[in-house]
């Protein structure tokens, strides 16, 4: 999140050229005004803090699985790599990239809904990107779930298996490497030597850490609706990971059962009535009741 003082000074950028160019707006449409404004939101979700480093929720959810000192994740984590898939998904339907197609007369259940493109406009993340081109070529659609199994390459299909996005978490880890959280180093584990990318910037992964905590306990408001959505994906996300347990680690016994308490209380929402209700995201839901069925 931006800060006030962040906040003020875009606004205050804001007003001088809308002040510059009040003459302009004047002439233009209803219409034109309303483009313009849409325009806008997507370019909010899109540009996101200029000044602080943002992470994808692909990057958050890797963050939180990285061992901080050896720089790599656990390798009893089987959960992790289609927990990324999914995060991909949503990510690319918060940034009005994907959505799933409507439910029709006979309101078919999410997981049946197909995923389609919603626009094809890069995002600026190869991965992203990589993930929206299959997205948007492939006829007939797929669901939710087809997507994470073939993005994941969980498939038996032979023919299907170029869908699969590879070296998914080292890709990950050079990014952050890029915005300066990582950096990478060579361990050798007697029989092989394994790239390994230990933390570099521990105000950015506490930052991540402070920022689930908060959204489970002083900032809990006990409806998902109200919630911004990338940290109720990241809540969902990182439990399907089998990461979220490391933010909470830190915790003292009694916050730590009260998050608890209240990611089960997420966890037990219904997935197809939460995505019907006003402004919800049916994408983000379907990969959660992906996960969660």
């Amino acid at each position: 999140m931006a800060s006030l003082t962040q906040r003020n000074s875009g606004l205050v950028q804001r007003r001088t050229e809308a002040s510059r160019s009040a003459a302009a707006d004047k002439e233009k449409s209803p219409g034109e005004d309303e483009h313009e404004s849409r325009r806008g939101e997507e370019d909010d979700d899109d540009q996101g803090d200029a000044k602080e480093t943002r992470l994808t929720l692909m990057e958050e959810v890797l963050l939180l699985g990285l061992k901080d000192r050896e720089g790599y994740t656990s390798f009893w984590n089987d959960c992790i790599s289609s927990g990324l898939r999914g995060c991909m998904l949503i990510e690319l339907a918060i940034r009005g990239r994907l959505q799933l197609e409507a439910s029709g007369m006979r309101r078919k259940s999410l997981l049946t809904r197909k995923v389609i493109c919603k626009s094809d406009a890069p995002t600026g993340d190869m991965m992203l990107d990589e993930a929206l081109k299959h997205v948007k070529e492939t006829q007939p659609p797929e669901t939710v779930q087809s997507w994470i199994e073939l993005l994941s390459g969980e498939t038996w299909n032979p023919l299907k298996l170029h869908y699969q996005l590879r070296n998914v978490r080292e890709r990950l880890a050079k990014n952050l490497v890029e915005k300066g959280v990582l950096t990478t180093e060579k361990q050798n584990f007697l029989l092989f030597d394994m790239t390994t990318h230990p933390l570099t910037n521990n105000t950015i992964k506490q930052r991540l850490v402070r920022k689930v905590q908060e959204a489970v306990l002083e900032k809990w408001v006990n409806d998902p609706q109200r919630m911004d959505k990338r940290v109720l994906a990241l809540l969902f996300l990182a439990h399907s990971s089998d990461v979220l347990e490391n933010a909470f680690a830190p915790l003292l016994d009694d916050q730590y059962d009260l998050a608890m308490k209240r990611v089960r209380v997420l966890l037990d929402l219904e997935p197809e009535a939460e995505a019907a209700k006003s402004g919800a995201n049916e994408l983000l839901w379907a990969v959660v009741a992906a996960f969660t069925k």
